[in-house]
């Protein structure tokens, strides 16, 4: 595709829109998130009218028209200057979003697209649970059991990016607890329903801003109409959303080294000892040479896996081609990002150890980077799945 190794005008206007955004609106509340793990609720509502959510969304429905690859270059823009507002981004925009947007019906899209466009829903994805990580799907113990007009959920999901904040799930639960992966639902659950709690807001290492949970589901009553897809269908859903979250990653960890490689090439600049700017050694040089490759290749791969993912089908994914790029590109973007961290922490010293400095917070982003969607094992078993099958 021709936007797979470079942007066109309209890509570098977005990616280049989404930057002024994020230095000018999300920079500044980037250390009070970190230090607070504030959230900046009313400044994340404000993207609807400034049109920044529903990227992949049609215009009849609240949003911009565009595609997943735009999609990305708002995710990589604002990474660079708030990485935590990014993820809860991202959270909000690809995995429950663009996600109801893909698998939902008409009706069920008309009643809650708009309000995630514009806004006055923000969404969460709830797939992960306590004993349930990699195993996603063969562990799942939520359950879903139907009653009358209802379901009936019981159950916990763990780690949910935006939980405590959401306003709509996207959740996951087990409706035929017998058959495994192929008896799981799909289902949209208002937070505001009886039964549903959020049962601890978690403390993290990095990500700080961008809250999330433990949520709690004790005989939570879902109506029968917010059933996304099929009953026992939820798998499909479940494994083309996470080939497009796992894309999604990877401009976030573009972002975070774009942001890097500038903080360090400045400190190279600017720090002196033995009477000269330590950018003068060859040490520091080798340093930010192995950064700026790491971006550069970041870059190339990562908008070749969104040129190729863009024209996904509903209902594709979660297996062949797209299931082996996307693992593949956020396996190498955040493997590059370590490395580019690393060098980072490195060029500037003891000041990369200090908690309040921006090269300290842009570090603790990684480890996150490597385990969320799929840790980097789980990366390395679809591309070798999908490699011996062919």
């Amino acid at each position: 595709m021709s936007h797979a190794f470079d942007l066109n005008d309209d890509q570098r206007a977005i990616l280049d829109a989404a930057d002024r955004y994020g230095r000018e609106q999300l920079y500044p509340l980037s250390r009070r998130m970190d230090d607070e793990e504030w959230w900046p609720d009313t400044e994340f509502r404000a993207l609807g009218k400034e049109g920044f959510l529903g990227i992949t969304v049609p215009p009849e429905l609240g949003g911009a028209g565009l595609d997943l690859f735009a999609s990305g270059l708002v995710l990589q823009a604002f990474s660079r200057w708030n990485y935590a507002f990014g993820l809860s981004w991202v959270a909000h925009e690809n995995l429950c979003m663009n996600n109801i947007y893909r698998n939902a019906n008409d009706e069920q899209r008309e009643r809650y697209v708009p309000g995630l466009c514009d806004g006055s829903l923000v969404g969460c994805l709830a797939l992960t649970e306590p004993g349930a990580g990699s195993d996603a799907l063969g562990s799942m113990a939520t359950t879903a059991v139907r009653d009358g007009n209802d379901y009936v959920l019981n159950g916990r999901k763990m780690y949910i990016t935006n939980g405590p904040v959401a306003d709509l799930a996207l959740l996951y639960a087990k409706t035929d607890p017998g058959a495994g992966a192929h008896g799981i639902s799909a289902f949209i659950v208002e937070m505001d329903t009886p039964g549903v709690s959020v049962a601890q807001k978690l403390v993290k290492m990095g990500f700080r801003g961008s809250p999330t949970a433990e949520l709690a589901f004790e005989d939570c009553r879902v109506p029968a109409r917010n059933l996304v897809g099929q009953e026992n269908k939820g798998v499909r859903c479940v494994m083309s959303g996470l080939d497009l979250e796992r894309a999604m990653i990877s401009p976030l960890c573009l972002g975070i080294a774009e942001r890097v490689l500038e903080l360090s090439v400045d400190y190279a600049r600017t720090r002196e000892q033995f009477g000269q700017p330590i950018g003068n050694f060859q040490m520091i040089q080798s340093r930010l040479a192995d950064i700026s490759t790491e971006v550069e290749t970041m870059r190339q791969y990562n908008y070749y896996t969104l040129g190729q993912l863009n024209e996904l089908a509903i209902g594709e994914g979660g297996r062949g081609f797209a299931h082996k790029i996307s693992a593949t590109s956020v396996m190498y973007a955040a493997d590059a990002l370590n490395r580019a961290l690393d060098h980072a922490s490195q060029i500037h010293g003891g000041n990369a150890y200090i908690w309040e400095t921006e090269i300290n917070r842009l570090y603790r982003s990684i480890k996150l980077l490597e385990i969320g969607a799929g840790t980097t094992e789980v990366r390395k078993l679809i591309i070798a799945e999908e490699l011996l099958k062919s």
